[in-house]
């Protein structure tokens, strides 16, 4: 009884060293078990880049631009407003009571053609009164002269002194001035008449009428109308001092073209370039110029808001590649051609950008230029070359170019 209550008492403690020795192995016995009773619920393995998958010297995709020897216009863009070559306010020279309208609201009318009547009564009596005076001292002159005539023949007999014929001959020479006066006086007169009728100094279309039959108006203040000429017109706009050398010589050649285009319509409208200020802005650094267009179906309007380019400059025989083909590096800018189905890289210098195009020397004329794929290049890099055109968009692999750019 002794030996088997022993022997029950020591079971628990070889129980407990067999545990003991069983935690004290090797755990990558158990690991195996261990994993295979857990659920699987790890992400799956990132498969690797496409240019990791091809290898390290696998052919990149790219889109070439052959490299074109051309002339290149470099334009100056600004926003331009349009202005009348002639705009008139017509005021009345005297003061009077407007009789007749003889022109409507936005009618376009010739130079000379008739606008308004004033009263013209008081200057034709200012008129008649004057005409009534030169027959008076007409009548007065002839009776003065026929006296002098007389004179001379009693002077001649001996009848009268030649102190009496000099007073006649003073009286004649003033009656001929008082007529001087009188016919100066009736100009006068017939000048102040001619302004009753209100004619148009040029030809233009007419604004808003202010006045009708019965208002009293007041001279060189009330405003009747104006009238502003549409065909041809002006754009001014401000261009950069830098261009001021350029845009002198361009007008004193008489070649320089500005396009216009209407904001509505995207049309191109061509002009001339017909004036330079003569002081530049200090505030903006800009100086005025003025081109003149032809405005014959009066699609420019005065006080509109236009888009201008000019050419400043034309660069001659310059080569021209896109300007998305540029990268600019720490060593400057460089483009990537494609030499023998390979990447060669080619330092540039950018002489000229106009939109999406650029002048730059550094490479040939017929040289393939690298447009799209050029960030996943590197020189001596196996290149599959596609030419640019309107080819239909592929897709690219997305671990390639971040894997490409990240090296």
């Amino acid at each position: 009884m002794k030996i088997k209550s022993v022997y029950l008492l020591c079971l628990p403690i070889i129980a407990t060293a067999s545990l003991l020795l069983t935690g004290c192995g090797n755990p990558t016995d158990a690991a195996p078990s261990a994993a295979a009773s857990m659920p699987s619920t790890a992400a799956p393995a990132i498969s690797p880049p496409a240019s990791a998958a091809r290898g390290p010297g696998g052919p990149i995709s790219v889109t070439v631009t052959t490299a074109k020897k051309r002339d290149f216009d470099i334009t100056i863009d600004a926003i331009g407003t349009v202005t009348a070559v002639s705009s008139v306010e017509v005021r009345p020279q005297i003061s009077s009571v407007v009789t007749k309208v003889h022109i409507k609201e936005g009618q376009f009318v010739r130079a000379g053609e008739l606008l308004f009547t004033l009263d013209p009564r008081p200057d034709e009596a200012n008129v008649a009164k004057v005409r009534a005076q030169i027959a008076k001292d007409e009548a007065v002159l002839a009776d003065v002269q026929r006296q002098l005539a007389r004179g001379r023949d009693l002077l001649a007999k001996g009848f009268v002194s030649q102190g009496s014929l000099d007073s006649t001959q003073s009286q004649v020479e003033a009656q001929l001035a008082n007529l001087v006066a009188d016919r100066a006086a009736l100009d006068a007169a017939q000048l102040g008449l001619s302004y009753h009728t209100i004619r148009a100094p040029g030809a233009g279309r007419l604004g808003a009428v202010g006045v009708f039959p019965g208002t009293a108006v007041q001279a060189n203040q009330t405003a009747l109308v104006t009238i502003t000429q549409l065909d041809p017109v002006n754009i001014t706009f401000n261009l950069p001092q830098r261009n001021l050398d350029t845009v002198l010589e361009g007008v004193k050649s008489g070649r320089v073209t500005v396009n216009a285009t209407l904001p509505e319509s995207n049309q191109g409208i061509v002009g001339n370039l017909q004036f330079v200020d003569n002081t530049v802005d200090a505030a903006t650094g800009t100086i005025k110029v003025k081109a003149r267009f032809n405005n014959a179906d009066f699609k420019l309007w005065p006080g509109g808001f236009v888009k201008t380019s000019m050419v400043s400059r034309t660069l001659t025989d310059t080569v021209v590649i896109p300007t998305t083909a540029i990268i600019q590096s720490s060593k400057g800018a460089i483009v990537y051609l494609a030499e023998n189905g390979k990447a060669a890289l080619r330092p540039v210098k950018l002489i000229a950008a106009q939109g999406d195009e650029s002048a730059v020397s550094g490479i040939n004329a017929g040289d393939q230029v690298v447009v799209e794929g050029r960030q996943n290049l590197r020189p001596e890099t196996p290149l599959l070359v596609r030419k640019a055109g309107p080819a239909v968009p592929t897709k690219s692999p997305a671990p390639a170019v971040s894997s490409s750019a990240a090296s």
